[in-house]
């Protein structure tokens, strides 16, 4: 068994891929720098992140893949699901090694597993364009937060910034405790030295930290969510499925 070990980003994965094409030998797994080896192994190979190497092999794949598809790599990536990169290897591989296009493959369970996770990538991506909630605070800044299953927040930043360019605004990932700040002008990624606030935890901003009509429009909001809802033909099932439950402690239709 051939181990390689890396810092776990993906620059790191892409140095991997190349040197295992200048080493002329591929990992049977992936393991991060920090992890303990496996009892039995016949060689380790420790990855030393390059971004000249890196920039390289996703310059190659980006000429052999639709532009689709180079982004479906970057999802795979995002789902933080811990085969991801020992797949992701095996597909940029698969990839770069075959002389046709492969990535409408999918009688390949490589190529096919990589487009499912993408895909579940993709899906909660939209899901939080669509139940990210605002509140105004004091200052002026609008604040929105969400628990993603996946490392999805990077994924919706340029939709924020193109509709909302005109305010500045904080988007917190309550999962992963980082978020992205706005200022009217460009985006910085944030982390706060106190995570342990209410409104980092819950998503409910104390009153006193809210503008003076945020409250009023919260009110109003619930009032319309109330209002277009035929009571006759309430689906709960259906109601959940459309908008799981674990958005809910972060939506402003659902609180109290």
């Amino acid at each position: 068994m051939i181990i390689f070990t890396y810092d776990r980003t993906f620059e790191g994965l892409l140095t991997a891929l190349f040197d295992a094409y200048a080493r002329r030998t591929f990992p049977d797994n992936l393991l991060h720098e920090t992890e303990p080896l496996p009892l039995f192994y016949d060689e380790t190979h420790h990855v030393v992140t390059d971004l000249s190497k890196s920039e390289r092999v996703w310059k190659a794949l980006c000429r052999k893949l639709p532009h689709r598809n180079s982004t479906l790599l970057t999802y795979c990536w995002l789902s933080e699901s811990p085969e991801a990169p020992m797949l992701l290897l095996r597909y940029m591989k698969k990839v770069i090694d075959s002389p046709t296009p492969i990535n409408t493959d999918f009688a390949d369970p490589v190529i096919l597993a990589v487009t499912q996770l993408g895909r579940k990538v993709s899906g909660e991506r939209y899901r939080i364009l669509q139940f990210m909630r605002f509140q105004k605070l004091a200052d002026g800044t609008y604040f929105g937060i969400m628990e993603p299953l996946y490392d999805v927040i990077p994924l919706t930043i340029g939709h924020f910034q193109d509709r909302f360019a005109d305010q500045p605004w904080i988007i917190y990932d309550a999962k992963r405790k980082y978020g992205y700040f706005y200022n009217g002008t460009q985006v910085n990624e944030i982390t706060f030295t106190n995570t342990a606030q209410r409104a980092l935890i819950t998503g409910k901003v104390d009153e006193n930290l809210l503008d003076k009509n945020e409250k009023l429009y919260q009110a109003l909001w619930k009032n319309y969510f109330d209002s277009i809802c035929i009571r006759e033909r309430l689906n709960p099932v259906k109601h959940k499925k459309d908008m799981p439950v674990r958005y809910w402690k972060f939506l402003t239709e659902k609180n109290e």
